[in-house]
């Protein structure tokens, strides 16, 4: 158990933003990038392959360098695997687009299930973008608080699938794409936001403090 009043100190800011930026960058952002581009000059085909391609490579890497692999990562190969399949067979943008639409359920509905699990999926998510300590991860409360903020995140999901499809089925691809990666890193940035004020009240709650940044050495 946790005392009373304790310090936990988490790394520095430049230190998180790279542990959270280099698996969304790895897993979405350059993938999507990738299809876009290769779509527009190439074809269809050429986007599916570049965008699998890149996500290939990037766990391709990691082993090679026996790094760590991200889950997040891991999902999104998996996921992205089926739709290319999808897109191959059918040639179709829409069903290609339809499945990432469909998934933001499908993970809503993960969320949920694993609520009794001793920890959530949302916990173990959350070691790929903040390392947190294993003093911090195994207190009671932030167990429970990883249950709860994981009602949040199914709600945020449930909400960008149907945004997403909505746009879908009325909007070209390069206005679908354009408007719900605008719209989805929106959900997710109100997301986190109301996330962190939940996690800092929970902590207070049981009079643990965080600081960002090494502790200062003791003269």
């Amino acid at each position: 158990m946790l005392q009373p009043r304790i310090t936990i100190h988490l790394p520095s800011f430049g230190s998180l933003l790279r542990h959270a930026g280099v698996p969304l960058l790895e897993s979405t952002l350059i993938p999507l990038a990738l299809f876009w581009v290769l779509f527009t000059q190439a074809g269809f085909d050429a986007g599916l392959f570049g965008a699998l391609g890149w996500s290939a490579l990037a766990i391709g890497r990691r082993l090679v360098l026996r790094r760590r692999l991200p889950a997040v990562l891991l999902i999104s190969t998996v996921l992205l695997v089926a739709r290319t399949v999808v897109g191959l067979w059918t040639g179709s943008a829409f069903f290609y687009f339809l499945q990432p639409t469909v998934q933001n359920f499908v993970f809503a509905l993960a969320l949920l299930v694993t609520l009794g699990f001793e920890r959530p999926l949302l916990a173990k998510l959350a070691d790929d973008f903040c390392p947190f300590p294993e003093a911090l991860t195994g207190h009671p409360r932030i167990k429970r608080f990883f249950k709860r903020v994981s009602l949040l995140w199914a709600f945020v999901f449930l909400v960008n699938g149907a945004t997403t499809l909505a746009v879908l089925t009325t909007q070209t691809v390069g206005n679908y794409l354009m408007v719900s990666t605008a719209g989805s890193y929106s959900m997710v940035a109100l997301g986190i936001g109301l996330s962190l004020w939940w996690f800092r009240r929970s902590l207070a709650g049981e009079g643990i403090r965080l600081r960002i940044g090494a502790p200062s050495p003791a003269v």
